[in-house]
């Protein structure tokens, strides 16, 4: 069994779009001022993520819909140096807004009593 692989977000899509699958599109930006930038890019309305590795980011406040690029600063600003499960903000994903008709969540992890990989699958979306 090899390492297992522990990747943030915006680090998957890379990896999922040059294995050629189809993934939206995203702009990681360091500092708040430059969330204007990649909302406009974008196309204005976006979804400012926290990268940390740890699940539960929307419900600690670290995703956030913004709804021109004045508010994706507003709100990379607020994102940008919070905790979230004890690991600090850095970075945030700056992403189009999608319209959602369905919404599936899937998890690989390992198994470690069992020596063998678990997976997770919920028709809830990652809530």
């Amino acid at each position: 069994m090899g390492e297992p692989v522990d990747l943030m977000e915006y680090q998957a899509k890379e990896l999922f779009a040059k294995h050629g699958v189809p993934v939206t599109t995203g702009i990681v930006v360091e500092k708040a001022e430059d969330a204007e930038a990649a909302a406009e890019q974008l196309g204005g309305v976006v979804v400012v993520k926290a990268q940390v590795k740890a699940g539960g980011r929307g419900k600690a406040g670290g995703v956030k819909l913004a709804k021109t690029p004045a508010e994706a600063v507003e709100h990379a600003r607020a994102i940008l140096g919070m905790q979230i499960k004890g690991l600090t903000v850095h970075r945030v994903l700056i992403a189009p807004a999608a319209s959602i008709e369905e919404e599936y969540y899937f998890s690989f992890l390992l198994d470690r009593s069992n020596r063998t990989y678990l997976c997770i699958a919920s028709v809830e979306g990652g809530v």
